[in-house]
């Protein structure tokens, strides 16, 4: 239970170091006038696409 617990609290933790990372790439490119695609193209960035790209394959890959 409590490793269970310790693990969810570690996805969280790197969830929002990843989310302000993101925000703060966002941010700085807004305020430069730089195109809208260049925050993701940041470490952040592309780290959310590939997650926003790769688990829904797997997702369907497990299922099977």
């Amino acid at each position: 239970m409590l490793v269970t617990i310790i693990k969810a609290v570690a996805v969280l933790i790197a969830a929002l170091i990843l989310g302000n990372s993101f925000l703060g790439e966002l941010k700085k490119a807004r305020t430069l006038g730089l195109p809208w695609y260049k925050p993701y193209l940041s470490p952040a960035g592309i780290v959310i696409l590939i997650a926003i790209l790769v688990i829904p394959i797997l997702l369907k890959i497990m299922q099977r």
